[in-house]
C-alpha cells in the first residue's frame, strides 16, 4: 500500500500537469526518435508508454523515427563501412539498400510491436508512401576545403504532402513515420529522420517537435553536460554554430530546428532519450529536462525563462 507522502507526491504531480493537459489537448506533436532511442525493445516500450500517456490525454502524435546506428552495424556486417560528411550520412548503393531493410523494416516493425504491447494503436509508412515527402537526390556540393563530395542516394525534402498522416490523426491513430523517401522518378533516397521530422512538423502545423538525442540537448561545451543550454532562440541558435558549438549530429538537428520554426512550429525542443520519463518531463514541466528552441526569446512566457538560468538567448542550465 502506498503511504500518504507518496499518495500526496502523485496528487501533486497530477495538478502540475493539469494546466499542460488542458493546453495541449487536440494539439500534434511530432516526435523524432534517432536509432540510440530505439536501440533495444526495453527503450522502445520506455518511449511508447510515454507517447500513451501523451494519447491518453488527448495529443495527437506522430513519430518520426530513424536507424543510423543499426543502420552502420548491418552495412559493416555486409562489408561496407559508414561515411558521414558533417554528421549526414553518405549513402551508395549498398547503403541504401541496408537502410530500406532496417528503417522500413527492423525499426518500424519493432516500434509497431511495442504499440501493441501497450495497447498503443500505432500504424507504418515512409515518406514513400502516398506521396508524403516529395524530394529530389542532393547534388555534389564543394565543401570550405575544396572537396567535393557526392551523397550518393541521399535526398533533400522539396515539399510534404501530410494528408496521409492527418487521415490517421483524425482516425484516432498514431503514424510511425520511416524517413525513407523518393523522387518523382521513383528513386529510392535516404532523407535524415531530423529533416523529415521538421517538415513533417511544419506541414501538419504541429504545436511541437521534440527531438531524442543521445545529449542531453544543446551543449555550449560539446560533452559537457553542465553547459546545457536551457533555452534560445534561432539568434542564439546561429551563434552557437559560429563559436564551433554544434558538430557531428547535431549540425542537422539545427538545420531541422530552424526549418521547422521558419515552418510555424512554435516550440522545439531537444532532450535525452536516456532519461527516465524525460519526454513528459520535458512536456508537463515548466522546468523541463532539455533545451526549447523558439523564434524570439520573446515568445517565451516569463515563467518558461524564470525555469533557466540565464535571461539570455544563450545560458547553461544550473
Amino acid at each position: 500500500m502506498k503511504d500518504v507522502g507518496q499518495r500526496s507526491a502523485e496528487m501533486a504531480a497530477l495538478k502540475h500537469a493539469a494546466p499542460y493537459v488542458r493546453l495541449f489537448k487536440g494539439k500534434t506533436f511530432v516526435l523524432k526518435a534517432g536509432g540510440e532511442a530505439l536501440g533495444t525493445e526495453g527503450a522502445i516500450r520506455s518511449l511508447l508508454e510515454q507517447v500513451d500517456i501523451l494519447y491518453q490525454v488527448g495529443i495527437r502524435v506522430v513519430l518520426v523515427h530513424g536507424g543510423g546506428g543499426e543502420s552502420s552495424d548491418l552495412l559493416r556486417a555486409l562489408g561496407g563501412e559508414p561515411r558521414f560528411v558533417e554528421g549526414r550520412r553518405i549513402t551508395d548503393e549498398k547503403a541504401l539498400e541496408v537502410a530500406a531493410m532496417v528503417l522500413n523494416g527492423t525499426v518500424n516493425t519493432r516500434v509497431l510491436a511495442a504499440g501493441r504491447a501497450v495497447g498503443l494503436p500505432t500504424v507504418g509508412l515512409s515518406g514513400i508512401d502516398a506521396g508524403l515527402v516529395q524530394a529530389r537526390r542532393r547534388p555534389p556540393v564543394v565543401m570550405g576545403g575544396g572537396e567535393r563530395v557526392d551523397y550518393g542516394f541521399v535526398g533533400d525534402v522539396v515539399s510534404v504532402a501530410p494528408g496521409v498522416v492527418q487521415t490517421l490523426l483524425d482516425a484516432g491513430m498514431v503514424p510511425v513515420v520511416s524517413p525513407l523517401s523518393a523522387a518523382d522518378d521513383g528513386t529510392v533516397l535516404n532523407i535524415n529522420a531530423d529533416t523529415v521530422a521538421a517538415a513533417l512538423a511544419a506541414g501538419l502545423k504541429a504545436e511541437k517537435l521534440i527531438l531524442l538525442t543521445g545529449a542531453p540537448g544543446i551543449l555550449e561545451r560539446p560533452g559537457d553536460g553542465s553547459t546545457l543550454v536551457s533555452y534560445t532562440d534561432l539568434a542564439g541558435l546561429e551563434q552557437l554554430r559560429e563559436q564551433g558549438c554544434l558538430i557531428e549530429g547535431m549540425l542537422p538537428k539545427a538545420s531541422a530546428i530552424e526549418a521547422a520554426i521558419r515552418g510555424g512550429v512554435r516550440r522545439v525542443h531537444i532532450i535525452s532519450h536516456s532519461l527516465r520519463d524525460g519526454l513528459l518531463a520535458e512536456v508537463f514541466t515548466n522546468e523541463g529536462v532539455g533545451t526549447l528552441v523558439v523564434e524570439d526569446l520573446n515568445a517565451l512566457t516569463p515563467a518558461e525563462q524564470f525555469a533557466g538560468s540565464k535571461p539570455e538567448a544563450v545560458g547553461a542550465r544550473t
